[in-house]
């Protein structure tokens, strides 16, 4: 039996693209167990991974905010012997950083990361034992699944496939077929213009569907309403937590976001999904790595017009099973 650990504590759509690597360990390797550090936050996602034995908290923002206090200290030894608790036979840094590398440092096992020429930040190779070069070009999916392949000594083969499992919440879903929007990101340079997004709640409610708008922050919240005004179908969700928005994305027709962490999330739970980019390069972030029920629109510097969208939408709910 292999114990492998990963370590990739952040960010969201990071972590939905990098949990494709439990999928193809535990195919290949399936008396192998899997660890997971990643911060508070993110624990939710990845328990929705069977995949994945346990969690181990790695809650660096906190600690930074609360260093003089002895609560804090308490809370980084605990998870100093938790990471220590098991003997690695591969311990896989997929954060790219050196926070990262810290953390490969501290567990016990053969660290694998990515060599100078494929990595974020060079540095963070001096926490690592055995380096790949996994060409920076390809999509993150892409160099998570090679680098674990090349530890690990499997092929990859096939697209990405994701075993995750969201909770069932019927709370946060509407009794009518529904359109997620996914508007919000924490970049405002990603944004699509509003009046794009008014456009495409009109067309969603002309063919009978609902539109859902989550939100995340009390500005996302406002632009949630202003676009939801006026129409009978718009539906405003009180704060969704990460579970319950991936409850509302696996049971959605449709998804349609900016290049945040939920939109590749509704590929990855294979919920017909559209993305829109306007800032970064969509052959590197993009969701139609997840396959054909998955499309990417626009690109750096090149957004969709309001027509490319709405054309697309159309198309991904005609083939949307019912």
């Amino acid at each position: 039996m292999s114990a492998v650990l990963v370590v990739r504590p952040s960010s969201l759509g990071d972590i939905v693209y990098a949990l494709a690597v439990a999928t193809d360990i535990r195919r290949e390797l399936p008396a192998s167990t899997i660890d997971w550090v990643a911060e508070p936050g993110f624990a939710p996602l990845i328990g929705m991974c069977p995949d994945v034995r346990r969690v181990i908290p790695f809650n660096l923002r906190r600690w930074r905010r609360r260093l003089g206090e002895r609560a804090t200290w308490r809370e980084m030894r605990d998870f100093a012997h938790g990471l220590r608790q098991t003997r690695y036979d591969a311990v896989l840094d997929l954060q790219e950083q050196v926070k990262g590398a810290l953390i490969a440092r501290m567990a016990r096992g053969l660290r694998h990361g990515f060599d100078r020429a494929s990595i974020r930040e060079p540095l963070a190779t001096l926490g690592d034992d055995v380096h790949h070069r996994i060409p920076r070009d390809l999509h993150f999916v892409a160099r998570c699944r090679r680098l674990a392949g090349a530890a690990l000594g499997y092929a990859v083969d096939g697209i990405p496939r994701w075993n995750l499992h969201p909770p069932v919440d019927a709370t946060s879903i509407p009794g009518q077929p529904y359109v997620v929007i996914l508007h919000g990101t924490s970049r405002d340079e990603k944004l699509w213009p509003e009046e794009h997004w008014r456009a495409l709640i009109e067309h969603c409610e002309r063919a009978g569907y609902a539109s859902v708008l989550p939100w995340g922050s009390a500005e996302e919240e406002a632009r949630s309403h202003r676009l939801a005004a006026g129409f009978d179908g718009a539906i405003v969700p009180p704060w969704l937590s990460l579970p319950q928005a991936a409850a509302l994305l696996a049971r959605a027709a449709l998804a349609v976001g900016v290049d945040t962490g939920f939109t590749h999330l509704s590929a990855a739970l294979r919920t017909p999904t559209l993305a829109i980019f306007c800032v970064t390069d969509r052959a590197r972030h993009g969701v139609a790595c997840a396959g054909s029920h998955a499309r990417d629109l626009g690109d750096a510097g090149a957004p969709p017009s309001r027509d490319e969208v709405l054309a697309a939408a159309g198309q991904l709910l005609r083939v949307a099973p019912d």
